[in-house]
């Protein structure tokens, strides 16, 4: 009787850390390139992220996006960025990002982890604030960081990027 209870025990808790853990049902990614003033948005979310409410810090967020979604609003703008001087599309389909770590912060919690553009691989951090089951982050990079020079310098390929990500 005593390994049967050993056993419904671990199992309780087992399930009930599964049914804890929930799923990105749904992702709004915005961006600012700040020197031009120029916003837009880009979708094709895919997500593979474990995340647990109760215990961010267990959580990981890992998922990408689609660069033939990249939209500024300008029709003529967005088939250039998406061309092989720019983003280029066709060799890299996906932008992709995988944490690292989670940690709170004073304001709510930060992730920290890998981002892919063009194959090229940097660390990046999100500032993450929790209201119910969405999820609001923002993050700063730089697009000259994975070679697309808009402008010359570094400081002048600043993208502010927001994004809300919706718990299921």
């Amino acid at each position: 009787m005593k390994l049967y209870s050993k056993f419904l025990i671990l199992f309780l808790l087992l399930a009930n850390a599964l049914s804890a853990q929930q799923s990105i049902t749904s992702a709004r990614i915005e961006f600012v390139f700040v020197s031009k003033d120029v916003d837009g948005t880009i979708e094709g979310f895919q997500s593979s992220s474990k995340v647990i409410p109760e215990e961010l810090t267990s959580s990981v967020f890992e998922g990408s996006v689609a660069v033939n979604t990249l939209k500024t609003g300008n029709f003529l703008r967005d088939w250039h960025l998406k061309n092989s001087k720019y983003f280029d599309e066709e060799a890299y389909p996906l932008i992709t990002f995988k944490s690292t770590e989670v940690i709170y912060n004073k304001t709510g919690f930060e992730v920290s982890g890998t981002i892919t553009i063009k194959g090229i691989s940097k660390t990046l951090t999100w500032y993450f604030e929790k209201d119910g089951n969405t999820l609001r982050g923002s993050a700063t990079l730089f697009c000259s960081d994975f070679n697309i020079n808009i402008k010359k310098g570094r400081q002048e390929n600043k993208v502010e990027i927001n994004l809300i990500l919706e718990l299921g």
